[in-house]
């Protein structure tokens, strides 16, 4: 394959051209967006999320994120509760 043909629609530092850029950026027709809301979820991104996966035992305990809250404070307690216990 001669060297033109590999590097065509590349710039010199190797990026794709803007018109390559653009065509991949396009939709796939049948996406229908008329119903969404335009930042919708911006404050809690912004705000910032942490992600934790349990695994499925774990999971069959605490069926939504209040019951894994609730236990975690109460394991945080117990953990200072001892904490004071053992420097007293």
């Amino acid at each position: 394959m001669p060297l033109l043909s590999r590097c065509q629609g590349r710039s010199k530092d190797g990026r794709l051209s803007q018109a390559k850029n653009r065509k991949a950026d396009e939709l796939r027709a049948g996406y229908d967006f008329s119903g969404g809301v335009r930042g919708k979820h911006h404050l809690a991104y912004k705000a910032g999320t942490n992600v934790v996966v349990l695994d499925p035992d774990v999971a069959k305990a605490f069926p939504d994120a209040s019951s894994v809250n609730r236990a975690l404070r109460l394991l945080l307690e117990l953990a200072k509760k001892q904490l004071s216990k053992r420097s007293a």
